[in-house]
């Protein structure tokens, strides 16, 4: 995929990340070098708060339905991570918030390309997420004062 974690985190946190929420979102991935093939979780906090975790073995139990199934109920490796980032950072903005991968639109609704009129007209799309991203969804509207 050809980028290194620390420039995925800096341009998920720094560059692509709207004005509203700069310094708020931290994401972390790591791998277990010992494990089983190097498996590894990924967190992301907001304000400090660690407010979502996953790792390979939640992954694991979902994996017999589907890869798409596992992430939508909040399920994925690190692997799955990278992966939805290199979706995301290669594709229009608009083609990411209709991704049917939830972790490639969770950088697309806290993406600074996503706008208030964008925000709007996806804001009755919030029920409709997966559970652990709704809050992302909520944040975001939040941030730009648009009730959901």
């Amino acid at each position: 995929m050809g980028i290194s974690w620390s420039n995925m985190r800096k341009n998920l946190e720094s560059e692509y990340i709207c004005e509203s929420l700069k310094g708020r979102i931290q994401y972390f991935v790591t791998r277990y070098r010992h494990s089983h093939d190097s498996e590894g979780r990924v967190s992301i906090r907001i304000d400090g708060e660690e407010v979502f975790k996953s790792c390979y073995f939640d992954w694991c139990n979902y994996r017999c339905k589907s890869d798409i199934s596992a992430i939508n109920n909040g399920a994925f490796d690190q692997f799955f991570f990278y992966k939805a980032y290199y979706i995301y950072d290669n594709q229009p903005i608009k083609d990411s918030l209709n991704s049917n991968n939830a972790i490639v639109r969770l950088f697309a609704i806290l993406d600074k390309r996503t706008g208030k009129r964008t925000l709007e007209k996806i804001k009755n799309t919030v029920d409709s997420q997966p559970y652990w991203l709704k809050l992302f969804y909520q944040l975001r509207l939040s941030a730009e004062n648009i009730n959901g």
